[in-house]
């Protein structure tokens, strides 16, 4: 039988996928910071905001350094000394980034933990 656009499982996989960024919009409760009055023409630096890795019993010291690597773009001996922090003192600080970026890269962790059923945690806090 040949499937047609407006198909019911294409709605129900179109549903589905709409359902998935919901939740994991509401599972991140992050929210922009309300921006100061703009000076008069005057352009300045981006506030910048730290990540930090939380840790946890479950989710292993490999994972922590390949996410290290991949997302945050650290060397393998300086992922392993972040993952090291993470892990002798509950949390390590990753960078500090631009709001915007600070998100998106905490989004990144927190799907890629999901993806491999990991309970990774990664918070934003101003710097």
């Amino acid at each position: 039988m040949e499937e047609t656009v407006n198909s019911p499982l294409n709605f129900v996989l179109f549903f589905d996928a709409i359902y998935d960024i919901i939740k994991i919009m509401d599972s991140q409760l992050l929210t922009r910071p309300k921006e100061k009055e703009k000076g008069a023409g005057k352009v300045k630096e981006p506030e910048e905001y730290r990540v930090i890795l939380l840790n946890d019993h479950y989710t292993s010291m490999d994972f922590v350094v390949e996410v290290l690597m991949v997302i945050f773009h650290k060397d393998f001996q300086n992922a392993q000394k972040i993952m090291l922090d993470v892990h002798k003192k509950g949390k390590g600080m990753v960078g500090m980034y631009p709001w915007d970026i600070a998100a998106t890269k905490t989004e990144q962790v927190h799907a890629a933990a999901r993806k491999n059923e990991f309970p990774l945690r990664c918070i934003v806090e101003p710097a």
